[in-house]
């Protein structure tokens, strides 16, 4: 197990989209526990009311697989089906155009550690990202990488009828960046029982390769039952790389400006 604690460099700001947007993601999940599953799902992004741009306002059945079991009473007689109940998909009617659930999913979090992860991610990378942006186009950045994301995710699956949220896109996407314009930044990272320093291309870039991975294998069994929206991350990280390589020699002259006022080169203008 490898979980990240923070970053060893310091910006010359206060981060306060970085903050703001941790408060929103932690006020909305209080929210969400006040007022119960109803609201969070109507307030999620579900495929098929954003392909159809119809609001499903009531749960969903879904018949059961047919899956086939040797009858106990007869081992060597032909296989019956088995009795699974079928998946009941919670909605709720949303108060809001469909489309605009693309951005309020993104503040939407499914249990305390999917928050307090997500939360850790931005916390450690945010503030270094929001320096090179500036705080207008960092938010941009920050939302464009979550409606990627979701775009990716609702792509594989269009008429998916399970409800997907969660900040992880648009992090990820802040994640992608990052890891394009500091890749040598030392990260503290709890491995195991131990802390230690590795650098943000292994801990922030092996995150994106695995993610790539793990959504390659859950490709075919896209939107079929809940969990992890791995393409949702790969959509975001690929948006952020995109941004980051756009924006890769203001980054370049941030890190010369920091070097600089630390004493480590002469002139902030130098290669640059």
């Amino acid at each position: 197990m490898v979980l990240p604690l923070g970053d060893l460099q310091p910006t010359r700001i206060t981060p306060f989209v970085t903050y703001a947007l941790i408060a929103i993601n932690v006020v909305m999940y209080l929210v969400q526990v006040d007022r119960g599953d109803e609201f969070t799902m109507a307030l999620a992004a579900t495929p098929w009311e954003i392909t159809h741009n119809k609001d499903i306002d009531e749960p969903v059945v879904q018949p059961p697989p047919v899956v086939r079991v040797q009858d106990p009473r007869d081992p060597f007689g032909e296989r019956i089906p088995a009795k699974i109940r079928p998946a009941v998909i919670p909605h709720a009617p949303s108060p809001i155009p469909i489309w605009l659930t693309l951005f309020t999913s993104m503040f939407l979090h499914g249990s305390p550690m999917h928050l307090i992860g997500n939360m850790l991610y931005l916390w450690i990378v945010g503030d270094n990202v929001e320096e090179v942006l500036g705080e207008v186009r960092y938010l941009i950045v920050y939302l464009a990488c979550g409606l990627a994301g979701s775009l990716l995710q609702i792509a594989a699956a269009p008429n998916s009828v399970i409800p997907t949220l969660g900040a992880s896109g648009a992090i990820a996407g802040i994640m992608g960046a990052y890891v394009v314009w500091f890749p040598q930044n030392q990260i503290r990272v709890l491995v195991f029982r131990f802390i230690t320093v590795l650098p943000a291309v292994v801990v922030i870039g092996g995150w994106i390769v695995l993610q790539i991975y793990l959504g390659s294998q859950a490709f075919g069994k896209m939107g079929e039952s809940g969990g992890v929206a791995y393409l949702a991350h790969v959509g975001g990280a690929a948006t952020g790389i995109l941004v980051a390589l756009l924006f890769y020699n203001r980054a370049q002259y941030i890190k010369a400006m920091d070097a600089h006022l630390q004493g480590w080169q002469t002139s902030p203008y130098q290669g640059y």
